[in-house]
């Protein structure tokens, strides 16, 4: 099989079930923005970090492919003629969910209390979070929006919210572990 079918050189491409769109249609721009989410995930996952937060990572890139295939499927072509639904994959459940939320408060529970923003940065790593949770806000931000136009499976939509709160944590967790300054936003007064 090529990498390269040539059916997208005018500018389109097909969703599952075959309808084609133009490429910045805004499905292609909800899984697109997923797939690089899922890159900056990987980023995160190849720094020298937490083998735990390495697995927990992985885990979520292999539920992000699963939001994507999501996304790219029309709701008019999630089941095919036979009945059966067109993907034969396990959906984003409650599980999925409440496994971010128990990192979240693993790792919010040995951190200090937050009392303000803080400002991106303090390490290469924790920047890595910062902008992975920065897509991963496009990506919610794009699928809500989607939703708007074609309901989509709303555990998705639940899924990229909890997902930006873990990416922060970790951010914040990360700070911590490499004892990275974690400077707050203290708002200039007038």
């Amino acid at each position: 099989m090529k990498v390269y079918t040539k059916t997208g050189d005018k500018g389109t491409t097909a969703l599952f079930g075959g309808t084609r769109v133009p490429k910045h249609h805004i499905r292609i721009e909800s899984y697109g923005t997923v797939d690089e989410l899922n890159s900056y995930i990987g980023l995160i996952r190849d720094q020298d970090i937490n083998p735990l937060y390495k697995n927990v990572l992985i885990e979520i890139q292999d539920r992000l492919f699963t939001v994507g295939a999501i996304l790219a499927t029309p709701p008019e072509k999630e089941v095919l003629k036979n009945g059966q639904q067109r993907l034969n994959i396990n959906r984003i459940s409650d599980q999925d969910i409440l496994f971010l939320e128990n990192e979240i408060d693993s790792m919010d529970a040995a951190l200090p209390q937050m009392t303000h923003f803080v400002l991106p940065g303090g390490h290469t790593t924790v920047s890595y979070c910062h902008i992975a949770r920065c897509v991963c806000r496009r990506a919610e931000r794009l699928a809500t929006h989607l939703n708007e136009l074609e309901p989509t499976d709303v555990q998705v939509l639940t899924y990229l919210n909890r997902l930006s709160d873990y990416l922060f944590v970790l951010a914040r967790k990360l700070s911590q572990d490499l004892n990275a300054d974690e400077v707050k936003w203290i708002p200039r007064k007038q």
